[in-house]
């Protein structure tokens, strides 16, 4: 590999990615140019004279886009998120284009966000708030429920989602989990349980969503699931917005057969999350429906972000930069 510094094009760039990587590069010296724009078919010749794109979990990185970046000369994708669903990883490895990520960054970053989400949700918080700005002390209506004593179902017990529930477990709550691969020795050390996906949906109070997106998860949440589920039950969403069927959520909430939820994250987040959409009008008649909901709580992706967890993801994505040029093991890539 060359010995001089890499040229990267750095996609979706926003005022906290420039301070985390400006910073962080001061012992890489990369040459880093900030876009504003995703990267997507439209946006892809961009990309030419670049030696690596560094890319969000809103940018497009489908097989045409992947066939265009090569053309380009660019030679790595460097994804500073964990989550790869928006690249097909096939089209890449079929054009010699290497793929790297940030498999963990601060998984107490997310896992503490969820909390607040959740007790934001049964408290009544931003209910709270909204009243005592304009001088209204009532109390009327704002009537939550305590955790303690409640069941709690995390589906995907990875970093962020033990930390989760290890979290809730403080609070006196009863942990039962979901996972294809089972960490039986840390269940057991906590006195937590696994159990079946469906029991996860019938006996919990509390259900977190903290697995990947695959073909099996997508819409884990879905009619059926959420049938199954308690009429004052919430959900609490972290992880990937296609882990949930967004309408179906609506027509439970419309029907008043769940309690809430929660959400960090929604299926066709790209168009909206990060940007300003307060004086336009919300399109996406899902998304709109849902944010008129009481029992709703939506931030906008913004679970990661703490400065502990945008130095470590800078670091990291740079350090996986510097390990491709350097011909190193790449221990962070990402394979079809």
């Amino acid at each position: 590999m060359s010995s001089q510094p890499m040229s990267i094009a750095f996609y979706d760039a926003h005022p906290y990615d420039r301070d985390s990587f400006s910073e962080a590069n001061k012992q890489f010296l990369y040459n880093i140019d900030f876009f504003d724009f995703h990267l997507d078919r439209r946006t892809v010749l961009s990309a030419k004279g670049y030696d690596v794109v560094c890319t969000f979990v809103n940018d497009t990185l489908d097989a045409d886009v992947i066939a265009a970046l090569k053309e380009c000369g660019v030679q790595l994708v460097a994804l500073r998120c964990a989550g790869f669903n928006n690249i097909d990883l096939a089209a890449a490895a079929a054009e010699g284009l290497r793929v790297v990520r940030v498999p963990a960054y601060s998984p107490h970053s997310v896992a503490e966000h969820a909390i607040a989400l959740l007790l934001s949700l049964t408290r009544r918080i931003p209910q709270a708030y909204m009243r005592t700005r304009t001088g209204n002390f009532s109390i009327n209506g704002l009537t939550g429920r305590d955790l303690h004593g409640l069941t709690a179902g995390i589906v995907g017990t990875g970093r962020i989602g033990k930390v989760f529930a290890e979290m809730l477990s403080g609070f006196g709550m009863r942990i039962i989990c979901c996972d294809v691969y089972q960490d039986k020795e840390w269940a057991t050390k906590h006195g937590f349980s696994y159990v079946q996906l469906a029991q996860i949906f019938q006996g919990a109070d509390v259900i977190s969503l903290h697995c990947p997106l695959t073909a099996e998860t997508k819409h884990i949440v879905n009619e059926n699931s959420l049938a199954l589920m308690k009429r004052d039950a919430v959900i609490v969403n972290t992880g990937r917005g296609a882990l949930i069927d967004a309408k179906a959520l609506v027509h439970a909430l419309k029907k008043q057969e769940i309690g809430g939820a929660a959400l960090d994250v929604y299926e066709e987040e790209n168009k909206y999350f990060f940007d300003d959409w307060s004086v336009d009008v919300i399109k996406d008649d899902t998304l709109a429906r849902l944010l008129t909901f009481p029992n709703v709580i939506i931030t906008s992706h913004q679970a990661f972000l703490t400065t502990n967890a945008l130095k470590a993801i800078a670091e990291t994505t740079l350090g996986n930069i510097l390990a491709f040029q350097s011909g190193g093991e790449l221990l962070n890539e990402v394979k079809a």
